[in-house]
């Protein structure tokens, strides 16, 4: 009898390496000589997070802070979607971050497509934001996943593979 094995691609992080990240970059600016009165605020939503300053040139130096800080805990900067900075009252600058989680149906579908087209072994099947790749043999899953390694760096979202069986 020929078992079947899955595993499933998504696209997350966690939320609570994000909030330490948070907090370093806080503290970085708080204690930074060049940034210190700069009364920057950084405020975490549930998609998105707004970074409020002074200047620009703040604004840069507290972009620079956050993309190291996620470096450093192993989060992916693909997840930060910057947008346009705006000019809020009192001469200060506010800029949105949205953070990407899960898989659009235009990136699911070109995943699977080129997983289908390269591999005939396995099915893939889009399932929300995910995608499930099931094949008979492990190998396949694993030729699998070296694939869309290969693509990701294509793609403007962090990658995971779950749920291996």
């Amino acid at each position: 009898m020929a078992s079947t094995s899955s595993f499933d691609v998504v696209s997350d992080f966690s939320r609570q390496e994000l909030v330490n990240t948070l907090d370093q970059v806080r503290r970085d600016v708080s204690n930074r000589y060049d940034l210190k009165d700069s009364s920057t605020e950084i405020v975490l939503e549930a998609t998105e997070l707004v970074i409020t300053t002074n200047s620009d040139m703040t604004l840069q130096s507290v972009e620079e802070i956050l993309r190291t800080k996620a470096i450093k805990r192993n989060l992916s900067l693909k997840i930060f979607d910057f947008q346009m900075p705006k000019s809020v009252g009192g001469n200060r600058i506010q800029q949105v971050v949205k953070l990407r989680k899960g898989l659009s149906q235009e990136t699911a579908k070109q995943l699977s497509k080129s997983v289908r087209d390269k591999l005939k072994k396995v099915t893939v099947a889009i399932q929300g934001e995910s995608i499930r790749i099931t094949g008979k043999s492990k190998d396949d899953l694993q030729a699998a996943i070296q694939l869309i390694k290969s693509i990701e760096d294509d793609l403007n979202v962090p990658l995971q593979f779950e749920n291996y069986r």
